[in-house]
């Protein structure tokens, strides 16, 4: 697999995630506080639901922070990372200026951090500034407010592609088709998330599928 892209998989719901789970393109799995409450997971199962998901084969997880102030956003820091193993947990954090500072600090402490809710480009370039490991803008909902997301994405990827030294992916959340993944993949964008519901369609091509089924008739058939 080209480890210069990252897909993960955007879902707190097991069941779903084992759908899809393990496989070789997914590197890993994305989770926030709204994902949680949509699964009924209480922030005490989160760290189990993770680990779950390393033991089906995801290489990394993600989890959000719950606080709005810095301190606040390092001690939950701290308290999901004692359950991994270093460079599995990749920590979530808001792209506010809270979030920034406490961001910064755990990456000098050799901790991968996600600035997550990214909507405009200054964030994007902040985030590579400081040496995130992704910054995730939301395409659906940047669409949803009238804005055209991928153009604005395009532009923060042309941002974080001047500094190629801090290592940071865009990590696009809100993706709702096909089409819009693609036009992703054709931007370079470093990492992308998807809800699993998406991942059969980009796997599972039908005429490749009516294909295999004519081959293995064929096959069992022969002499």
């Amino acid at each position: 697999m080209n480890e210069d892209f990252h897909l993960y998989l955007d879902s707190a719901d097991l069941s779903e995630l084992k759908t899809c789970l393990p496989h070789p393109v997914v590197h890993g799995v994305t989770t926030n506080p709204t994902l949680l409450k949509r699964a009924g997971i209480g922030r005490g199962e989160l760290p189990r639901l993770l680990q779950r998901c390393i033991e089906l084969g995801a290489r990394q997880v993600q989890a959000q922070v719950y606080s709005e102030d810095a301190d606040g956003m390092l001690e939950d820091a701290r308290e999901l990372l004692s359950h991994f193993e270093p460079g599995q947990l990749v920590v979530k954090i808001p792209a506010t200026r809270q979030g920034l500072a406490a961001g910064a600090q755990l990456i000098a402490q050799g901790v991968q951090v996600t600035w997550t809710a990214v909507y405009a480009p200054e964030q994007a370039h902040f985030a590579a500034q400081l040496g995130a490991a992704y910054a995730a803008p939301y395409l659906g909902r940047l669409e949803d407010s009238g804005i055209d997301g991928l153009a604005l994405i395009a532009q923060m990827q042309a941002l974080v592609a001047q500094r190629p030294s801090s290592g940071t992916r865009l990590l696009v959340a809100s993706i709702r088709s096909r089409e819009a993944y693609l036009s992703l993949l054709k931007l370079g964008v470093g990492a992308i998330t998807i809800p699993p519901r998406l991942f059969s369609e980009l796997l599972d091509h039908p005429a490749t599928l009516a294909a295999e089924r004519g081959f293995l008739a064929d096959a069992r058939d022969l002499p």
